[in-house]
C-alpha cells in the first residue's frame, strides 16, 4: 500500500485535478502535493485551502523531480508537450498518469516521448456541469469508475500500487488496455454525443417557419438530446483524438439506420417490435448504481394542480430545507412523461431528500 508521505504532482488543477488532489490529501494527510497551472488563481486557492503544499509556474526538476506520481489534468491535445517537458526531469520510478477521456492517443504520445515504462493511463468517469478548481470536491470520484490503462512495460507492482491509490479515494478501478477503453467510450459516450448533436440540428433544420417542432419538443426529445449542449471545444478535441474508434461504431450505426429504414419502407412490423423489445431488455439491465461517463440528470416529476403559486410553493418548501434546484419547468407535452412539473437537482442526495420532503407534505410524485 502507498506510503503516507508520497509526493504527488499535478499539471492542471481544474475540476478533476482539484478533486483528485482533495481526495488524496484527505486519505494521505502527510503527503506532499505540488501543482502547476497556466493561471495562478486556482493554485493560490488550493494552497489556501491546504490541499496543495507547493505551487509553481514552471515545470522543472526543482518542482517535479522528486514526485512519485504526476497527474496530467489538462486537455488531451496538450499532453504530448508536457510529456516532452517531463521526460528529462522526473525520477526513474515516477509514474506519470493522466485523466483524459481518450487513452490510445495519450499512450502513443507517451511512447514518442520515451515514457512508456513510466506512463499509466487513467480516466476517472466523473464530472459536473460546473468547472474549475473552485467547484472541485473530494467526493466527486466516489463510486465512479476509474479506468486504468497500463502499458506493456508497466511493472505489476507499480500497477498494483496505482490501483490501490484509486481505490483508496473511493473510486472503482477497472484495468484494461487503451484500445479497448477507446472502443468502449466511443460506443457509450462519443457516438451518442454526435448523434444527439446531429438530431437536434436535424430538428432545427426541418422545423417549420413558426418553430412548431421546437415548441412541442419536451419529454423524451429533451432527455435523449440533453448531451447535445456539451462543450463544442471539448467534443471536437475528443473526436479528433479518438477518430478511428468513433468511425468504426459510426459506420455500424449508419448500417443499423439503413436497416431500420429498409424495414420501415417494407412495413415490417415484426422488425420494429423486435428492435424495441431487444433494446428495452438491454436498457433495463443497465444499473443506475454507479456513476457513468455521461453525466446523469437527477430528475423528479411531480403532479400539481395548475393554479397560481403552485410552483412557488414547491420551490419555497425545498429552499427552506436547503435543497437547491438546478432546473424547473412545466411539462406541456405529457405524451411520454408523468407529472406536470419536472425538477432537476445537482446530485442524487438532493433528489432523494426532495422526494422524501415532498411526499411528507402530501405531494404526489410520478
Amino acid at each position: 500500500m502507498i506510503g503516507t508521505n508520497y509526493h504527488f504532482g499535478f499539471i492542471g488543477l481544474g475540476l478533476i485535478g482539484g478533486s483528485i488532489a482533495r481526495a488524496l490529501k484527505n486519505v494521505y494527510p502527510d503527503c506532499t502535493i505540488t501543482a502547476f497551472s497556466r493561471t495562478l488563481a486556482p493554485l493560490e486557492l488550493a494552497k489556501s485551502d491546504g490541499n496543495v503544499d507547493n505551487i509553481t509556474t514552471s515545470i522543472d526538476a526543482d518542482s517535479f523531480g522528486r514526485c512519485d506520481y504526476i497527474f496530467l489534468c489538462t486537455p488531451v491535445q496538450y499532453i504530448s508537450s508536457y510529456f516532452m517537458k517531463l521526460k528529462d526531469i522526473i525520477n526513474p520510478s515516477c509514474t506519470v498518469t493522466d485523466v483524459g477521456s481518450v487513452k490510445g492517443y495519450v499512450y502513443d504520445a507517451a511512447v514518442s516521448a520515451g515514457l512508456e515504462s513510466n506512463y499509466i493511463g487513467g480516466h476517472p468517469m466523473a464530472g459536473s456541469e460546473k468547472t474549475g478548481y473552485a467547484n472541485s470536491s473530494a467526493i466527486l470520484l466516489e463510486n465512479a469508475y476509474y479506468i486504468i490503462t497500463p502499458t506493456p512495460l508497466t511493472r505489476h507492482e507499480v500497477l498494483d500500487e496505482y490501483v490501490a491509490i484509486v481505490r483508496s479515494i473511493g473510486s472503482i478501478p477497472i484495468v484494461m488496455d487503451c484500445r479497448t477503453h477507446d472502443h468502449s467510450v466511443a460506443g457509450i459516450s462519443h457516438l451518442p454525443h454526435l448523434i444527439a448533436g446531429s438530431l437536434v440540428n436535424l430538428v432545427h433544420d426541418c422545423d417549420s417557419g413558426d418553430g412548431l417542432m421546437k415548441r412541442l419538443a419536451a419529454g423524451g426529445f429533451k432527455d435523449i438530446t440533453r448531451i447535445a449542449s456539451s462543450s463544442p471545444e471539448m467534443w471536437e478535441q475528443i473526436c479528433m483524438t479518438n477518430t478511428s474508434a468513433i468511425l468504426e461504431l459510426l459506420d455500424a450505426y449508419i448500417n443499423s439506420l439503413t436497416d431500420i429504414r429498409n424495414n420501415l419502407a417494407e412495413h415490417n412490423e415484426g422488425y420494429i417490435y423486435n428492435m424495441f423489445e431487444r433494446s428495452s431488455e438491454y436498457r433495463n439491465s443497465i444499473s443506475d448504481a454507479s456513476k457513468g461517463f455521461v453525466p446523469q440528470a437527477y430528475l423528479l416529476h411531480l403532479d400539481i394542480a395548475d393554479r397560481e403559486g403552485a410552483i412557488a410553493s414547491v420551490a419555497t418548501l425545498l429552499a427552506a430545507n436547503s435543497i437547491s434546484i438546478k432546473n424547473i419547468g412545466i411539462v406541456h407535452n405529457r405524451e411520454f412523461e408523468h407529472g406536470a412539473l419536472c425538477m432537476e437537482f445537482y446530485n442524487d442526495e438532493s433528489r432523494t431528500l426532495a422526494a422524501k420532503l415532498l411526499k411528507a407534505n402530501n405531494y404526489s410524485l410520478c
